[in-house]
């Protein structure tokens, strides 16, 4: 298993690829494999990947299979109407310009996923979005409480059994006017809190 880079690390692994298509970390001294490699990819731990008889630099091909893996087993992220824009560019007077395009594009969108992460811890840590929703629970137990209901599990809510039982004897009249008042305080309620 590779070891996790530090941050005086600089250089990057160098992996050799034997004609048996055997792939040798020279930083751990063993056989890896591709998944490893693409774990390696998704942790930001820099490589290379050379042909162990040529010494040459194989690394994109050995991506590019890596991708070729993950697109066999159904993760597929490239869209085939892209892969056919894709292919149409080799030969066309913009090849050259397209790597630094792709280069820049990935570039931009992992900017904008890392500011949305952020952007959302910070919205449910304390920001305006939490706020809102802890006015709205209260709104919430307010509403509980004025009815009489009980909700169990609702912090500060008393359970049913606790809730004050209504009197037999009370006439029709006398349970409309309790209910406007119940209903009056839910509003004044509601008003303080907003």
């Amino acid at each position: 298993m590779a070891k996790s880079k530090t941050a005086n690390e600089s250089e990057p692994v160098i992996i050799k690829k034997y004609a048996n298509r055997r792939l040798y970390n020279t930083e751990t001294s063993s056989y890896i494999t591709l998944d490893l490699l693409s774990q390696m990819t998704r942790e930001g731990r820099e490589f290379v990947v050379v042909d162990a008889k040529t010494g040459e630099d194989i690394t994109h091909n050995v991506l590019t299979q890596i991708i070729m893996e993950e697109e066999q087993r159904g993760k597929n992220m490239l869209p085939v109407n892209f892969l056919r824009q894709l292919i149409a560019m080799y030969g066309d007077s913009m090849q050259s310009m397209v790597p630094q395009y792709l280069e820049a594009s990935m570039d931009a969108f992992r900017k904008n996923q890392q500011q949305f992460q952020e952007a959302m811890k910070g919205a449910f840590g304390g920001g305006p979005l939490a706020e809102i929703a802890k006015r709205n629970m209260q709104m919430f137990e307010a509403a509980a409480s004025a009815f009489g209901t009980g909700m169990p599990g609702v912090p500060g809510m008393p359970t049913p059994a606790s809730a004050p039982a209504p009197v037999a004897d009370e006439s029709k009249d006398d349970e409309i006017a309790q209910l406007k008042a119940q209903l009056a305080a839910l509003n004044a309620k509601i008003d303080k809190l907003s």
